[in-house]
């Protein structure tokens, strides 16, 4: 199965672009280095986007809301991507917008928030952080120990508007296989969950008015996507709002005829390209209330959202 160049994949999406340049932290807590992460860059800037990645300098997945103080490379970065000795923090040569942080997720969007996006974009804080996309889902109780969660709850409670994205397809391998390998599986999972993971981004600031915030605040997202298979085009999935805790007679907001929003584990092992949303706490990580819900809910009507095959 070959899957189109990134570009093509976006463009269709995301529509008009918008009359002045966003500005995005990324980050995850797979490292700097993955395909995934470095495909999401590619596709945010090709979308329009100014982005500064800030992610750690290894594979620090499980670290949830932990925090490190940085440290010197003991050993290379991830993929020898930088040699023993580096600095704590450091950047790509080619390109400083790449950078690293040798500490955990929470650290290095920290340090993506409050040192270097003030440097990239002149002295205002980013409009949304990404975190992600992971590789592998977090749904349900792994929440609580995802750092890519955890970097994305760090962000909201710094005040920043922020989502967790997270894919079922792909593996850990270093971004250099999206050229040598174009068509592997991991490749074309992160270029789909790249192109949806714009979109969705696209889709939220465009829905924000202007001097709004784009999210509640210490709210953020949790999105998973299903497995690529049978899933092989953005255009092939469908978003619905989700909840991260099964319903035990909680009243949500009403979405598809339902005071009672889906299950996100429900959502993504449904047949039919399901990609969930639920809105958590950046505090509790839990499902937050009817009210915020419905806050959320305005901003995403255009992805379009779509009810849960029964």
């Amino acid at each position: 199965m070959r899957v189109p160049t990134i570009l093509p994949l976006i463009i269709p999406l995301l529509g008009e672009t918008y009359s002045r340049v966003q500005n995005v932290v990324l980050t995850n807590d797979d490292g700097w280095a993955v395909a995934q992460i470095r495909a999401q860059y590619a596709a945010l800037t090709e979308a329009g986007f100014d982005v500064v990645l800030s992610a750690p300098a290894q594979n620090e997945s499980g670290k949830g809301s932990s925090s490190t103080a940085p440290t010197p490379l003991s050993k290379p970065c991830e993929y020898d991507s930088c040699p023993t000795g580096s600095p704590a923090e450091g950047f790509n040569a080619s390109d400083p917008h790449l950078n690293y942080v040798n500490a955990y997720p929470v650290d290095a969007v920290r340090y993506g928030i409050q040192t270097l996006a003030p440097q990239f974009f002149d002295g205002e804080a980013p409009d949304f952080v990404v975190s992600g996309p992971n590789i592998g889902n977090n749904l349900a109780l792994s929440v609580f120990f995802s750092g890519t969660v955890g970097a994305a709850c760090e962000a909201a409670q710094e005040g920043i508007s922020s989502a967790a994205f997270s894919g079922d397809s792909g593996s850990q391998v270093s971004y250099t296989t999206l050229t040598s390998e174009p068509n592997a599986t991991s490749s074309q999972s992160a270029r789909i969950y790249a192109a949806l993971t714009s979109q969705f981004i696209q889709t939220i600031l465009t829905a924000t008015p202007a001097g709004s915030t784009v999210l509640p605040s210490n709210v953020t997202l949790n999105v998973n996507y299903p497995s690529i298979d049978g899933c092989a085009y953005p255009s092939d999935y469908k978003w619905v709002l989700s909840r991260n805790e099964p319903n035990l007679g909680q009243t949500d907001v009403e979405t598809c005829g339902s005071t009672a929003l889906p299950w996100e584990v429900t959502v993504v092992n449904t047949s039919g390209c399901y990609a969930s949303v639920s809105v958590i706490s950046a505090t509790s990580k839990s499902d937050v209330n009817a009210t915020l819900q419905a806050a959320v809910l305005g901003r995403l009507t255009d992805l379009p959202l779509s009810c849960l095959s029964s």
